[in-house]
């Protein structure tokens, strides 16, 4: 019964407007005062050990790292300067702002590894331009929405930070190096459709007459931008840094840009960054802490093994289950943030993976890939939400064009799914 009043009481705080961490540290510090209630005072000392617990981990200094990365490439300038190298390669035509949006948002992934965060650097840039080539603000909206989902796949990324930290048996290096490929081909997954209704609503139709950027002066500008994710990726293949360190590196490489090169941001300005930076990285691992004592309640109510076992016994078998949690967790993703679905339910998850003998890197790239769905999946999609502010439209707007591209992002799940080696065969090569 204090097992169900868990998550009842957590359900009823959400749908009041209870923010997501206070819903579930609250649940989480009720039912442990209830299951202990002999001795409450004594039972609720679990309360503050798991709420440091949840922040004391290593990897989780990654994360304000890159978010403040993030922000710092966003006010440097180097999306535009990569929008005009990469409109200088393509060219000017129908369909082809949407793939240079989509080209940019996932090299801006191997720098920031957040949605948000290049959904705002991108969308800044992309949004505006898409306007004046003749693209309708939701269409464009969408597209930057979409483009930025797959960030979190393409190293290095938050996501797999949080889920190495929850799973011990998944290491940051082998996670992004399996989020690699399905992340490529997420984003080439997302321009087929992109282009094709550009093209089939006769959209873009003054961007052909817009000027080409000259192709070497453009490449000038954006060589130091494209430096970022070679010396990123590359310092942690070689073992310069841990992906830790990496992201304090890509800090200063990114104010070094910023400062020295560019010189777009002042000193004036790092106020206003760390302060940004530090807001939303606060969020982030306060919900983080919020939750280890919801997941200690889970625990300690012995909840996660009667309905470990109440799915593998369901008679579904092994794909049927697997069907059943992606249904489940998608439907969950259109109400809830990625870090929050991990931090909820890969502790319940977890013994399914062990009964089954799953690989923990393979199922943290598909879990990563339903996150990435949830990020412009109306109504709560983060990224959608960023993009739709600088579009100045309301998500309503854009159901009919994201759709396609949610399509397209669901095919590349199930072709992970079906072909595991998409995501494992990059971090056996590399001796992950």
């Amino acid at each position: 019964m204090i097992a169900t009043l868990l998550f009842v009481a957590f359900v009823v705080m959400m749908l009041v407007g209870v923010p997501i961490g206070a819903a579930l540290g609250l649940a989480g510090a009720a039912c442990i005062a209830l299951a202990n209630s002999d001795a409450q005072w004594f039972g609720l000392l679990a309360v503050p050990q798991n709420f440091y617990a949840g922040l004391g981990k290593y990897p989780l200094l990654a994360i304000p790292m890159f978010v403040l990365v993030g922000s710092i490439f966003d006010r440097s300038g180097v999306a535009l300067r990569l929008v005009n190298f990469a409109i200088a390669i393509v060219g000017r035509g129908p369909g082809m702002l949407p793939l240079v949006t989509i080209a940019v948002a996932m090299f801006m992934g191997g720098i920031s590894g957040s949605g948000p965060a290049t959904a705002a650097a991108v969308g800044g840039v992309m949004i505006a331009a898409m306007a004046r080539a003749g693209y309708p603000s939701a269409f464009a909206a969408s597209v930057v929405g979409a483009a930025a989902a797959t960030d979190i796949l393409i190293p290095p990324s938050v996501a797999f930070i949080v889920y190495s930290v929850l799973v011990p048996n998944a290491s940051v290096p082998a996670l992004f190096a399996a989020g690699m490929i399905p992340g490529i081909l997420a984003g080439l997954a997302l321009m087929i459709p992109a282009v094709w209704l550009a093209r089939k609503h006769k959209m873009g139709t003054l961007e052909a007459a817009l000027p080409r950027p000259p192709f070497w002066e453009s490449f000038r500008d954006a060589v130091w931008g494209l430096a970022a994710p070679v010396l990123i990726l590359g310092g942690m293949r070689l073992g310069w840094f841990t992906p830790t360190e990496a992201a304090v590196v890509a800090v200063f490489y990114g104010l070094f840009v910023g400062m020295v090169v560019h010189r777009t941001i002042k000193v004036r300005d790092l106020f206003v960054i760390l302060r940004e930076s530090g807001e939303l990285s606060a969020v982030i691992l306060v919900v983080v802490s919020l939750a280890g004592i919801f997941a200690y309640s889970l625990s300690t109510l012995g909840v996660i093994d009667p309905v470990a076992h109440a799915i593998v016994n369901s008679g579904l078998g092994e794909y049927g289950v697997l069907a059943l949690l992606i249904l489940l967790l998608i439907t969950v993703g259109m109400f809830l943030d990625g870090v929050s679905i991990f931090l909820i339910f890969v502790p319940l998850l977890w013994p399914i993976v062990q009964y089954y003998k799953w690989d923990p890197v393979w199922f943290g790239v598909i879990l990563t890939l339903k996150v990435a769905l949830g990020q412009f999946t109306p109504p709560l999609a983060v990224n959608l939400m960023v993009s739709c502010r600088i579009a100045k439209v309301r998500m309503e707007e854009t159901v009919r064009w994201v759709g396609w591209l949610l399509f397209a992002m669901f095919v590349v799940m199930v072709l992970v799914i079906v072909f595991p080696e998409l995501a494992l065969w990059l971090p056996r090569k590399l001796g992950y």
